[in-house]
């Protein structure tokens, strides 16, 4: 993603710097399998190479996520979009962007990253077919000017991939 599309960021809070050093923490001891985390020097900013899982289609795949955290994590959800190529799946958008309740609406503080990048990655595995979201070119065409996903109001009505 370009840096259009980064949200704008204030410095993390104590509580947030200090929940994040704990999930980090805990990634480097071990993360969820099918994951890996790329060191980096930035807390605020995540970079999680994901593998498809054995026996779906993605087998064999890797993908990245970039997740960028707020000032308020965990009371306030992460930004997380996959990094370019995104993988073709109804639900994820060629730029990146994840149509997934919990990264929005249904967002609980009580989440972490390793439970959103294994509901990613369960939502990944479920899929019958490599397609894009129907609405695809018409959504893309309106976040051209670095819209955020967090400012798109999402419809949440297909739960089964």
């Amino acid at each position: 993603m370009t840096s259009s599309s980064t949200p704008s960021r204030k410095a993390l809070s104590k509580i947030a710097s200090g929940r994040l050093q704990k999930e980090l923490a805990e990634w480097q001891v071990g993360p969820p399998a099918g994951f890996s985390y790329r060191v980096s020097d930035n807390l605020q900013r995540w970079v999680i190479e994901v593998g498809g899982a054995a026996g779906t289609l993605y087998a064999g795949e890797t993908y990245q996520l970039q997740v960028d955290f707020p000032e308020h994590y965990p009371m306030e959800a992460p930004q997380v979009i996959f990094l370019n190529p995104a993988p073709m799946h109804p639900h994820i958008y060629s730029n990146g962007h994840i149509c997934l309740d919990i990264l929005y609406d249904s967002w609980s503080p009580a989440m972490t990253v390793s439970s959103v990048c294994i509901s990613i990655l369960s939502m990944l595995s479920s899929s019958p077919s490599k397609q894009r979201p129907e609405d695809n070119d018409r959504y893309v065409r309106n976040c051209r000017n670095g819209r955020s996903p967090k400012e798109t109001r999402w419809w949440f009505h297909d739960d089964k991939v």
